[in-house]
């Protein structure tokens, strides 16, 4: 625990000198500016689809910038030759993710709240929001560790958008409404994502909630798993050891 403790407040320092967290402020203020533009007064059915694109895409991003500036200051070194876990290492950047996820989503609906109308389960959208940064954190390392380089990241980021987060959001919004395509759908783990979130409104069937909690909560267990074998791999082959 010792260790954690301290390793979460090093990874804060870090993103601090990394300015990632005046980046996600910047992105927070950036939905606010939507939230703002839009002119329907009650947003109970925009909110979740705003917190699903930061809740997935802000949290592979975070992971893969914070590992790479690591990797040109040599912390990824470091690790190897240190009493610190690689279990407490990746826990912390997962918690710092999941983290930033959730100060986004009390920013954003600090603001509904007092300007807009909004009708959602507050705690039941938080728990949605945690569960989807922490399985999109591990995506994120899974993702950075088949990239050469930041650009790689960026490309394998979009390939894993295009795939899985574009279409779930085009059906959300009844652009797609193929029945086919709402089926084959349910294999990507971001329409998981997307029903836990939209459940918050009180409008998801239980056994939707059911099949979304097992995905992520199993796809999560999976996943970290599969970040933890490879990543003494990945740290040995960026140091250049």
């Amino acid at each position: 625990m010792a260790n954690f403790l301290i390793l979460l407040f090093g990874e804060l320092q870090r993103m601090q000198r990394y300015n990632i967290i005046t980046a996600s402020a910047v992105v927070a203020f950036l939905w606010i500016g939507v939230l703002y533009l839009t002119e329907i007064p009650d947003i109970t059915f925009i909110f979740p689809m705003l917190i699903y694109v930061d809740a997935t895409s802000m949290a592979i991003l975070m992971v893969g910038v914070t590992i790479f500036f690591e990797r040109q200051e040599g912390s990824l070194y470091t690790m190897l030759v240190t009493p610190i876990s690689k279990q407490d290492y990746l826990l912390t950047k997962s918690v710092v993710t999941v983290l930033s996820s959730v100060i986004t989503l009390i920013i954003l609906y600090f603001y509904v709240m007092i300007f807009k109308e909004i009708a959602l389960n507050f705690a039941a959208l938080l728990g949605a929001v945690i569960l989807t940064a922490l399985f999109h954190s591990l995506v994120g390392f899974l993702l950075t560790y088949s990239s050469r380089d930041f650009t790689g990241l960026l490309i394998n980021m979009m390939k894993y958008m295009f795939i899985f987060m574009i279409p779930v959001l085009l059906e959300y919004i009844r652009i797609l409404e193929h029945e086919l395509v709402e089926m084959i759908l349910y294999i990507a783990p971001t329409k998981a994502a997307m029903i836990l979130l939209y459940a918050s409104t009180g409008e998801v069937e239980l056994w939707e909630i059911i099949y979304a909690l097992s995905y992520l909560g199993a796809g999560s267990v999976i996943l970290y798993i599969m970040v933890l074998k490879r990543f003494e791999q990945f740290a040995v082959r960026e140091s250049g050891v």
